[in-house]
């Protein structure tokens, strides 16, 4: 599943990491894949990712196994990760004249899955904020796309564009991909707008819309600083207890499905 929206400050990699840790928490082994150069991801699991750490740049450019860079995440136990080094943000421009350039990442995912002898339940890749081609290389290897919407005054701004380039990666590049979750993220109960704009999401999304919203909260904000998801920095959170239920509802929807 990868996590996008080419929005910046949406939430995509708080959602990836609270989603993933919830989700290991709950029994599974979880992948996280960091696609990001800023390396937010691998900080909040507290991964090293310094520059010359083994990353997915040496993956995707490389092609260096994917199991030589993943590393376990010491808070909780089933999350690993694949990190992101600063050496990523060149990786954009080395892979315009690479040989299939768009199926590097999907092709290193299925070795890794095929040879690694206890294969995550879930692979959860977290994006830039953008459309380059480390985020079509994300699409082209997930079956599923969520999208985390802030529910502020632009949340739906550039989303259509965002859905068009998900359109061209099915017609051409991935058949199998999806927009299968969209979750509501720095929910403030006590503004009009925060409600009208998640009327507005579930309007249009229906029921691919979690019930769950993530609200504001100053300890989602912390826990990266202290190398921890919420999860693990302050479980009782109002934060951590919304991630906890987002991802048992997602749970709940595949079982049914």
């Amino acid at each position: 599943m990868t996590v996008s929206n080419q929005k910046g400050g949406v939430g995509k990699t708080t959602t990836a990491v609270n989603l993933a840790a919830a989700m290991a928490g709950s029994g599974l082994r979880v992948l996280v894949i960091d696609m990001d150069p800023q390396g937010n991801a691998s900080t909040a699991l507290s991964i090293p990712h310094s520059s010359g750490t083994a990353g997915i740049y040496d993956v995707l450019i490389d092609g260096v196994p994917l199991a030589d860079v993943v590393q376990p995440c010491p808070q909780v136990p089933g999350l690993s990760c694949a990190p992101a080094t600063i050496d990523l943000a060149g990786a954009e421009i080395e892979l315009v004249p690479l040989v299939a350039r768009e199926n590097r990442l999907r092709r290193a995912v299925q070795s890794y899955l095929e040879t690694t002898d206890q294969p995550p339940d879930l692979v959860l890749i977290d994006c830039p904020p953008s459309l380059g081609l480390l985020t079509v290389n994300a699409f082209v290897a997930a079956r599923e796309l969520l999208i985390p919407i802030q529910c502020e005054y632009y949340a739906l701004e550039g989303l259509s564009q965002l859905l068009k380039n998900v359109d061209l990666i099915q017609q051409h590049l991935n058949a199998d991909l999806h927009v299968s979750t969209i979750l509501l993220t720095m929910f403030d109960g006590r503004t009009r707008l925060a409600s009208d704009v998640a009327d507005q999401v579930r309007e249009h999304f229906g029921d691919r819309v979690l019930r769950t919203a993530i609200p504001r909260s100053v300890r989602i904000s912390e826990a990266p600083s202290h190398g921890e998801t919420v999860m693990t920095y302050d479980p009782t959170s109002t934060g951590a207890l919304s991630y906890a239920e987002a991802a048992a509802e997602m749970r709940r929807t595949k079982e049914m499905s």
